[in-house]
């Protein structure tokens, strides 16, 4: 991949004067209720909870098992990194349909263009030139199952981590499975930081390893379906609803016991 221009200077369409705290706010309270309604809980693996320097930039990394990932993103990015301003590229074309995202830390690139892979490292490197800001990406280039195996992920954040040697690399798995109700669960789990690796080839050796490893702790804490392993961030929504969930409803109330809207109550 060619080296960029140095990140001095003006970004065009740049990302960090683009964005508006008060879009960000009312953003993450649209995505907010959407996860709540969505899904029965929204959860990150206790084991492993992200623990960065304050005085380093942070790029989050993770695969891209479905249509919630940037949803998922913008939540824990408000609950886990408040104190952070956070960024993430998009596709340039689809971006141009959805302009508003522009105000709240999106910024466009192309990832089948050189043009494409010289803006996203220029605008990358502006980015974490600031220890308060964090990148948030998935890097495996489309949809992919999370128990796919190998893991395999596009070239450029290795180059941007070559570049930025301050910076940490912080890798995120996800997974969208059902339990035992109605609704899926949304799950997380963050790998152990990554500093100071080196080349752009060590990067991505070391950038692939460390997601791996992650989603194969999720994947055995999603296989054990304990609640109690993860942290709880976002009550989603309970129950079946419609006419089994009246039925329980009407059945409970009439034997005097509180109702459980769960299937599995206690969960």
């Amino acid at each position: 991949m060619p080296m960029p221009p140095s990140s001095g200077g003006t970004i065009p369409d740049d990302p960090v004067a683009r964005l508006s705290p008060r879009m960000v706010r009312f953003f993450n309270g649209v995505m907010r209720r959407q996860m709540r309604r969505a899904f029965r809980g929204v959860r990150v693996l206790r084991a492993g909870r992200p623990d960065v320097p304050a005085d380093r930039p942070v790029v989050v990394y993770g695969n891209h098992p479905g249509w919630w990932d940037p949803a998922f993103f913008i939540v824990l990015q408000e609950t886990l990194f408040p104190g952070r301003q956070g960024y993430g590229p998009m596709e340039a074309t689809a971006l141009e349909r959805y302009p508003f995202m522009k105000r709240i830390g999106i910024f466009g690139v192309d990832p089948e263009s050189r043009a494409g892979g010289v803006r996203f490292l220029r605008v990358g490197t502006h980015l974490l030139d600031d220890p308060s800001r964090t990148l948030w990406m998935t890097v495996q280039g489309r949809f992919a199952d999370p128990r796919e195996r190998p893991v395999t992920l596009r070239p450029g954040l290795a180059h941007l981590m070559a570049r930025v040697p301050d910076a940490t690399a912080l890798p995120v798995a996800l997974e969208y499975p059902f339990w035992s109700e109605k609704r899926p669960e949304a799950l997380a789990a963050f790998g152990s930081p990554l500093v100071d690796v080196g080349s752009a080839a060590a990067w991505q050796g070391a950038l692939e390893m460390g997601l791996t490893a992650t989603q194969d702790r999720l994947a055995a804490a999603a296989t054990a379906r304990d609640p109690a392993a993860f942290e709880t961030i976002l009550g989603g929504a309970r129950g079946v609803g419609g006419v089994y969930g009246l039925w329980s409803r009407l059945r409970d109330t009439a034997a005097g016991r509180g109702h459980d809207p769960d299937h599995v109550a206690g969960e």
